[in-house]
């Protein structure tokens, strides 16, 4: 997809996603005569569909798809007078999404040649050509409503910029801090503030702005975290929402905290489970202003070379056509799917055993993961930004672990069916499945997790597990849409981060592992 197609790329992506999740009934409007399987629109305009591939049954037929504003048209009327709001919301979703498409097309060629000149085996190069990919499954992932095109230029990670902090002081009594600051930090106390969310902060009474020696950064991935240094990352509250409405980039207070105890839960395992390649970053530097526009989180990673899985189909800033290509080249010998397999091993191994033998489920996409190679060759797989961890004190407390005295009370749950949920939609569907079947080597999941499953024998849990897998008939799915920004708010989750109710076909039953449109 790009913005040069008038936005028909875009369109059909948000006509997949609707019928995905059936927003308002629109899978009763699919209808099948001699010409095929056909989409029947409001307007009355039938839409071809073809095979659904990953995720769903039917999608819309590459090159078929009506103009964007045709789409946004039937959003609207299937909404109704009711849902009018919350059409034009995603609506702007839409056209934000777009534009910044059309933004990055303009730029991607220069930023590109200027990563390979500054040296693409980088981090902060990897998370800058992660930036150029798609979400799997949202199709406004490119959004962020609210912002001008100068400020997605100045500080949005596909254009790689560079930018200097602001700084605030907060009254001492408002503060909850965890770790001490950073050598670079300019003056004790003080809160590390983006650009983006100045003017939000200029608004809290009894904070002031402080002019101080600067920090310059640059945006990750996930843009409100920004690099400081190689192997340090911060964390910042971001006036803007990324795949939806109601998904804030603020901090509400307590997040940071609850973080910081899921990541010395997931310590605490590693503990007893000797030889895990795994690593966690460590997360434990943090401070809460009691508001959700004063707060930062000091991220340290390890050493080794890191590469994000969210990297690893995007296209390489050094050689090869893919991060994926690049990294097999020189730790695999150019053999990707041996390296896929290396990183499915791990990943499903280490899911599929705090599932079942201490019942957590990691909220842990392949953005908030990384392959990390060290001398031995590796790879081991990091994981960060645990605060959407979901886990069961009942199945903590027969393991001998406690529960983590999380101020969110939704990070616990001792139904079995939530925790698989998580694993399904997070683990499978786009740590695992939205890579392999991308690279097209998506046979492996099967394999690879029938394999960690079968490590555990008749345990209930893997019993369990193994039913909403490899054996179920169909893939619990995330409502990201309607939950994000369409649908009421009394329809959704307490998370809208967890709102299931759709499902799609088991690819790991049904498909062939090729590549998936």
């Amino acid at each position: 997809m790009t913005a040069r197609d008038g936005g028909t790329g875009l369109a059909a992506r948000v006509l997949d996603a609707l019928l995905r999740e059936d927003f308002g009934g629109l899978a009763s409007r699919v209808t099948r005569s001699k010409n095929g399987v056909l989409l029947v629109l409001p307007s009355g305009r039938q839409v071809p569909l073809g095979p659904g591939g990953l995720f769903q049954d039917f999608a819309v037929l590459p090159g078929t798809a009506p103009p964007l504003t045709e789409v946004l048209s039937a959003v609207a009327e299937i909404a109704g007078p009711g849902g009018a709001r919350r059409a034009a919301a995603f609506a702007q979703e839409c056209r934000a999404a777009w534009r910044a498409r059309e933004l990055h097309d303009t730029y991607r060629d220069g930023v590109l040649t200027r990563l390979r000149a500054e040296g693409s085996g980088t981090l902060i190069a990897r998370e800058t050509v992660a930036a150029f990919l798609d979400h799997p499954v949202h199709p406004t992932s490119r959004a962020r409503p609210g912002l001008s095109d100068e400020q997605l230029t100045a500080y949005a990670p596909e254009f790689a910029p560079r930018f200097t902090l602001r700084w605030a002081a907060v009254p001492r009594d408002r503060v909850a801090a965890h770790g001490e600051e950073p050598a670079w930090w300019p003056e004790p106390g003080l809160f590390p503030v983006h650009p983006l969310a100045l003017p939000e902060v200029r608004r809290v009474p009894g904070v002031e702005i402080r002019d101080t020696r600067p920090v310059t950064v640059r945006p990750t991935l996930s843009m409100r975290t920004v690099e400081v240094a190689p192997r340090v990352h911060l964390k910042l509250p971001l006036p803007t929402s990324t795949l939806g409405a109601r998904n804030r980039r603020s901090i509400k207070p307590g997040t940071l905290a609850d973080a910081a105890r899921a990541e010395l839960l997931l310590r605490q395992v590693l503990a007893r489970e000797p030889g895990l390649p795994v690593l966690v970053a460590d997360e434990q530097t943090y401070a809460d202003g009691g508001h959700e526009y004063l707060g930062w989180m000091v991220r340290r990673l390890p050493e080794g070379e890191i590469v994000p899985v969210a990297a690893l189909l995007a296209p390489s800033p050094g050689p090869g056509p893919r991060v994926l290509d690049e990294v097999a080249a020189r730790y695999r010998g150019g053999d990707a799917r041996a390296l896929l397999a290396d990183y499915l091993r791990v990943l499903l191994g280490w899911n599929v055993l705090l599932f079942v033998r201490y019942g957590i489920a990691l909220e842990a996409h392949q953005q908030n993961l990384a392959l990390v190679f060290g001398p031995g060759g590796g790879p081991s797989l990091l994981v960060k930004d645990n605060d959407g961890l979901l886990c069961s004190p009942d199945r903590l407390a027969g393991s001998g672990l406690a529960a983590p005295e999380f101020a969110d009370r939704r990070l616990l749950t001792d139904d079995p069916h939530r925790l698989a949920d998580v694993f399904v939609t997070i683990t499978l569907h786009l740590a695992a499945a939205a890579v392999a079947f991308g690279a097209g080597y998506g046979g492996l999941v099967a394999e690879i997790l029938g394999a960690a499953l079968a490590e555990h024998g008749d345990h209930p849990m893997a019993r369990l597990l193994r039913a909403r897998t490899l054996d179920a008939a169909r893939l619990v799915g995330k409502s990201m849409v309607g939950a994000g920004t369409l649908l009421d708010r009394s329809r959704v989750a307490a998370d809208v981060n967890k709102h299931y109710g759709t499902s799609g076909p088991n690819y790991l039953r049904h498909l062939n592992g090729e590549a998936v449109r």
